[in-house]
């Protein structure tokens, strides 16, 4: 299992914060490699969809779930399929606006892409998801 974390500081309330980045379909904007999210059902706790994400060029698909949300502090993903994954959104009051951060633990697929690309497929994930904080406060702070 891999596991990392990465935080950003969006001028911005919480609540829109939490709002916008929790909401399903609006994740292929601001997360790298997230391509398509569709068939969503439901809202909040329980929430699902099939997504497709592409990695060091391989397309991957799946599902995912909300499991926990509580509304304007935390949000917990799990996927499920070629890649899975948790993803462990929290968001905290800043004089600034809202700190969020962003907490992913996933196992690679090794098989599709080989122990060779695992490396450097790490090190990328983790560039990608300073990248999604980064593309999140610019969709946000406009």
């Amino acid at each position: 299992m891999i596991s990392y974390e990465d935080s950003i500081v969006i001028a911005a309330p919480v609540s829109e914060v939490f709002s916008y980045a929790t909401d399903l379909r609006t994740m292929p904007d601001w997360i790298q490699g997230l391509v398509e999210v569709r068939d969503v059902i439901g809202t909040g706790e329980g929430q699902q969809c099939e997504w497709t994400f592409k990695m060091i060029g391989v397309l991957l698909r799946g599902q995912a779930v909300v499991v926990e949300s509580v509304e304007n502090e935390t949000a917990t993903h799990q996927t499920i399929g070629m890649l899975a994954a948790t993803w462990t959104n929290t968001f905290e009051p800043d004089e600034i606006g809202t700190k969020i951060t962003i907490g992913v633990e996933y196992t690679l697929p090794v098989p599709v892409l080989g122990r060779l690309a695992e490396h450097l497929t790490v090190r990328r994930m983790r560039r990608d998801l300073g990248s999604s904080l980064l593309n999140l406060k610019e969709l946000l702070e406009g």
